[in-house]
């Protein structure tokens, strides 16, 4: 199983964009990581030919302005389409849903997890949410013959009414041999 946690950078300065880019290359594996003690045939495919992860595209959830009310944004990974709702105003750039690349044995199952959600914190000490984590993938996706698997995921941004700075947080991503 292979663990690698992405940095998130959320910059709301009369705009809004939500950046997902990769731990530097030290970057310790998180605690849910940990080898399965278990052993079989998972834990020997580990060994031969160890899964890699590698984001290709960052989330950018483009720039916008909030309004009083709040509202969300959403990027779909299957689309790219970026949808607002509640008070926000779109405010231009580039809308990405990100891109990871997976790496290991040619034709092995894997299972992709995301978390539910993921709190991202100013540095005044004020958040916004990130939910709805979500990728393309099938319901059991598989390495291809190359050993390799690509994958695209989006998000809703969760932000509350005149919020502005910079957001930062930790977005756990999880691959593992079925």
């Amino acid at each position: 199983m292979l663990c690698q946690e992405e940095k998130v950078k959320l910059r709301l300065i009369l705009g809004l964009a939500l950046i997902w880019a990769p731990a530097p290359a030290a970057s310790a594996q998180c605690l849910l990581c940990a080898p399965d003690a278990t052993g079989g045939a998972a834990t020997a495919r580990k060994a031969e030919t160890p899964l890699r992860i590698d984001v290709e595209t960052r989330l950018d959830m483009g720039r916008i302005a909030v309004g009083a009310m709040g509202g969300e944004v959403e990027i779909d990974p299957a689309s790219g389409a970026r949808r607002l709702r509640g008070d926000v105003i779109d405010l231009g750039g580039f809308a990405l849903t990100g891109t990871v690349t997976v790496r290991g044995e040619p034709g092995a199952e894997v299972r992709v997890t995301l978390p539910a959600s993921v709190d991202l914190e100013s540095g005044h000490g004020r958040t916004a949410r990130v939910t709805a984590l979500v990728t393309d993938l099938s319901a059991a996706p598989r390495l291809g013959l190359d050993g390799r698997l690509v994958f695209r995921f989006g998000g809703r941004l969760q932000i509350a009414g005149l919020d502005d700075g910079d957001y930062r947080g930790r977005i756990p991503v999880t691959v593992e041999y079925q």
